[in-house]
C-alpha cells in the first residue's frame, strides 16, 4: 500500500477500520489507489451513514413512535 493511502486511512480511522472487516480493500488500494473515493462510499454504505439509510432509519424511529403513542391512548381507555 502507498504511503499517501496509508497516512490517509490512519488520518480517517472509520475508513481504517472498514478496510480491516472488508480485507479485499487492501488489495484493491494496494494496486490502485485511486480507487480511495470508492472506499469512502463503500463505508458509507457499511455505516449506514446515505441519504436514504438515514431517511429509512428515520421513518422506523417515526413509526415506532407513533406505534407507542397509540399504544398509550388505547391503555387510556
Amino acid at each position: 500500500m502507498q504511503e499517501t493511502v496509508y497516512h490517509y486511512l490512519s488520518q480517517r480511522p472509520e475508513l481504517a477500520h472498514f478496510v480491516r472487516f472488508n480485507p479485499e480493500w487492501y488489495r484493491f488500494l494496494t494496486r490502485e489507489p485511486h480507487r480511495v473515493e470508492e472506499l469512502e462510499k463503500a463505508s458509507k454504505v457499511f455505516y449506514g451513514k446515505t441519504f436514504s439509510q438515514q431517511v429509512d432509519k428515520i421513518s422506523g424511529h417515526v413509526q415506532m413512535l407513533n406505534m407507542l403513542i397509540n399504544f398509550t391512548e388505547a391503555m387510556k381507555d
